[in-house]
């Protein structure tokens, strides 16, 4: 079990408590206690990575586009897949600059639907990410599409795009940067399981966050909000992935 323990703890780049850990011996058939658990981590040394504290982040709305009303209203429940969706910004920083990373997170399993990294924060930047969630998810009429005020996401050119797959659109409250808090809450853990310090350049970046994304963060790690499982296990065992 020691090893079983310690390979899991590895995979999940020193993230995993004992809560997950357990829940991943269970996954494979192995029935334990946390307060073993625990233990067996106690004595190998094995302390997972410490989440700091979530700081919300304020974007500054640019007067001069269109503002739309908050229809989320700090409901993050969704009952299917692609009923909702929430996005952002946020920033990586490397030894060639910023990289700016734009992500789609489905609030029904909290999987990441979309996403784009490029080295300026423009309206380019978001479209992609629109581009990729579109093209994979396909998502129906009536999607909620919520944002900050942010002129990316406040564009004309983006705006006309969510009319055009009959979005209803909704953008949180001057100031109130509680109302994507499921995003700002993903960031938090994308920069403390992923990011490491400041990386070398941009490709260095874009590589460490695309594996995490991909192959860690929506195909194995557990939430203990979806029954510890990761959010696509999560879909299909509801019987609602979307193909």
């Amino acid at each position: 079990m020691k090893r079983m323990i310690e390979a899991v703890f590895k995979e999940s780049k020193r993230t995993y408590g004992s809560r997950r850990l357990k829940a991943s011996l269970e996954r494979a058939g192995i029935n334990t206690s946390r307060r073993r658990v625990s233990r067996l981590m106690k004595a190998a040394g094995m302390a997972p990575k410490q989440v700091e504290k979530w700081h919300p982040q304020t974007t500054k709305p640019d007067e001069k586009h269109e503002k739309v009303p908050n229809l989320l209203n700090q409901d993050f429940t969704a009952e299917r897949p692609d009923q909702k969706w929430v996005v952002d910004i946020t920033y990586i920083a490397t030894k060639e600059g910023w990289l700016y990373l734009a992500v789609i997170l489905d609030l029904y399993s909290r999987a990441v639907v979309g996403w784009s990294m490029q080295s300026r924060m423009s309206k380019a930047l978001v479209i992609a990410a629109w581009e990729m969630a579109c093209a994979w998810r396909h998502p129906p009429e009536e999607l909620l599409h919520h944002s900050d005020q942010g002129s990316q996401y406040a564009s004309k050119a983006y705006l006309n795009l969510l009319r055009d797959k009959n979005c209803r659109i909704s953008m949180s409250a001057k100031g109130n940067c509680y109302d994507n808090a499921c995003m700002e809450s993903f960031f938090s853990s994308l920069k403390i399981e992923c990011v490491d310090g400041v990386y070398k350049n941009r490709e260095e970046a874009r590589l460490s966050i695309f594996e995490y994304i991909e192959t860690w963060y929506n195909r194995k790690r557990l939430h203990s909000t979806l029954d510890y499982l990761s959010p696509l296990e999560y879909e299909e065992i509801k019987g609602a992935r979307v193909q």
